[in-house]
């Protein structure tokens, strides 16, 4: 039979709840840190996808040598028949569509309605 060793003892209820409490303060300390990142690169993001919206408007208002387009006045994530043909892609932008929805002044500018 084997024969259990004085050496051989596991952990009391106490060390087990100390371990318990440190690892619940480190997850109350980093965890706002990382919530506070995802809300940033959301934020982030919505900032880059309109900037390169408006970048592909003014390229095609360039390419066309116009100086107004068409309004689009209903939000829309589709950037190839938008408003009835006011088309982006693939042209200009190499997605079909966005993550967020848009609307274009006739001057051009790109207005970002909503965004995810």
């Amino acid at each position: 039979m084997l024969k259990k060793l004085n050496s051989e003892q596991g952990f009391t209820l106490t060390e087990l709840l100390i371990v318990v409490a440190i690892l619940g303060i480190l997850v109350a300390v980093v965890l706002p840190n990382f919530v506070g990142l995802l809300g940033g690169a959301k934020t982030n993001a919505g900032a880059a996808e309109l900037n390169i919206m408006q970048t592909a408007v003014d390229a095609k208002l360039a390419n066309t040598s116009a100086a107004t387009t068409t309004a689009i006045t209903v939000a829309t994530s589709d950037m190839t028949t938008a408003a009835g043909g006011f088309s982006l892609s693939p042209s200009y932008m190499r997605s079909t569509a966005t993550h967020g929805t848009y609307t274009v002044d006739t001057t051009g500018k790109v207005t970002q309605a909503t965004y995810p």
